[in-house]
């Protein structure tokens, strides 16, 4: 993780941090297969992170389903 991003081409992970408020800068679409997501790295990100992977998180599923809907939607719209 740089200091100022972090990205990742975890689509859940991605879903997570946005229903958290972490602001994503970019969809880097370089590599057709796959999609990597740009976060600001603001303070506590790399906590959050490791609470992710650590099955930590508890968040309302109907705030979740709909920020991994706008994500997808981000995903494949031609922006």
């Amino acid at each position: 993780m740089n200091q100022n991003k972090f990205s990742t081409h975890d689509l859940n992970l991605a879903t997570v941090l946005i229903t958290l408020e972490y602001k994503i800068s970019e969809i880097d679409r370089s590599n057709y297969k796959k999609a990597k997501f740009v976060f600001e790295a603001k303070d506590g990100i790399g906590q959050t992170i490791i609470d992710y992977w650590d099955n930590k998180i508890s968040l309302s599923a109907q705030d979740l389903f709909n920020s991994q809907k706008m994500l997808k939607n981000r995903l494949f719209s031609n922006l």
